[in-house]
């Protein structure tokens, strides 16, 4: 039985319990990454934006990382944002690949290209649990994952929306929090998906 959404949200809280502060400092070390990049590309446009874009996937596969690791009280280290430049290419790949392919589906309307990124969005996920697979690999794992889940993520996401409307109201303070809670509660729908969250099956006699 799939868990409902207020499940999900529990337990990322669960996971966040003693682990907010961490999760806040992952968060923040992204964005001043993000911040770096901007400045590259407004200080020497071109070149800026080829670094951009080459380690894009790279930051985006560490904070999966880092927030899979925290749902899963692993207790990783701040450093694990860093994590995803170690499959610098491999990562790059997969970020130009999900971009294109999404691309090409939002080319035929933006309903199309919506559906394209729910498909493709565990794609990350699995190349993190999976650091040996194939991009394509990945790209295919994801979509046969979501077969069924798409609209499950879909709904996930606009439950935090009354959410993001209080957390912008501080001058956008909020979202330190609400970006990690996110997160990790996307990390639990992985978890859910592939049946790492499924119930022990009951003792046969």
């Amino acid at each position: 039985m799939n868990a409902s959404y207020s499940e999900l949200r529990a337990r990322a809280r669960d996971s966040l319990r003693g682990n907010w502060g961490k999760a806040i400092g992952g968060f923040v070390l992204s964005m001043l990454m993000a911040a770096v990049l901007s400045l590259l590309n407004y200080l020497i446009p071109i070149l800026g934006n080829l670094i951009g874009i080459l380690v894009s996937g790279a930051i985006s596969l560490g904070l999966i990382s880092f927030f899979l690791g925290i749902a899963r009280k692993e207790n990783p280290p701040v450093s694990e944002v860093f994590s995803g430049f170690s499959l610098l290419i491999k990562a790059f790949c997969l970020y130009f690949m999900v971009g294109l392919f999404t691309f090409l589906w939002t080319l035929l309307f933006i309903i199309p290209g919506i559906v394209a990124a729910l498909r493709y969005s565990q794609a990350y996920f699995i190349l993190r649990d999976n650091p040996d697979i194939g991009v394509m690999d990945a790209i295919r794992e994801s979509k046969q994952l979501m077969i069924g889940n798409k609209w499950r993520y879909f709904v996930l996401q606009l439950t935090f929306i009354g959410w993001a409307i209080l957390a912008a109201i501080p001058c956008g303070l909020g979202y330190l929090w609400l970006c990690p809670y996110i997160s990790v509660t996307q990390a639990h729908f992985y978890d859910e998906i592939t049946g790492r969250n499924a119930p022990p099956a009951p003792d046969s006699f």
